[in-house]
């Protein structure tokens, strides 16, 4: 039975579609696509997906993200970060793997790879905003 209601997570996804507009704070355990516009601090253990029309202004924290629209603040993205030909992304990236198709944009300082891991490891302890991460 336990097996079952973990593949049941698995398959969970939260969605904000095209035309909702969200403030706040947002906390999941399961994958996530916005495709309408959220403005505040995105945590989810899952996946993200922003899509073409979806807009994010705060900071973001997830497992893997895909977008396809426009993020205004800081990516954290614990694995694959897939920036799509159309998304737009203002502000840092922090990164373990990062694709960009072509006509994708961002502007902002990108950090990938195992020294962002360490960077989260000694952070871990001190509060994010004495870090200067996150």
């Amino acid at each position: 039975m336990a097996r079952n209601n973990e593949v049941i997570t698995d398959l969970a996804i939260n969605r904000i579609v095209e035309g909702t507009s969200i403030e706040g704070e947002i906390k999941c355990e399961s994958n996530i696509r916005i495709d309408g516009s959220f403005k505040g601090e995105l945590n989810t253990k899952g996946r993200l997906v922003v899509g073409p029309a979806g807009r994010i202004e705060g900071n973001v924290h997830c497992q893997n993200a895909e977008i396809e629209g426009l993020v205004i603040g800081k990516l954290m993205v614990q694995q694959l970060l897939s920036l799509k030909g159309a998304a737009k992304v203002e502000g840092d990236i922090f990164t373990d793997k990062l694709a960009i198709e072509p006509g994708a944009a961002f502007t902002g300082a990108c950090n990938m790879g195992a020294k962002v891991k360490e960077l989260r490891k000694d952070n871990d302890n001190a509060p994010r905003e004495a870090a200067g991460q996150y």
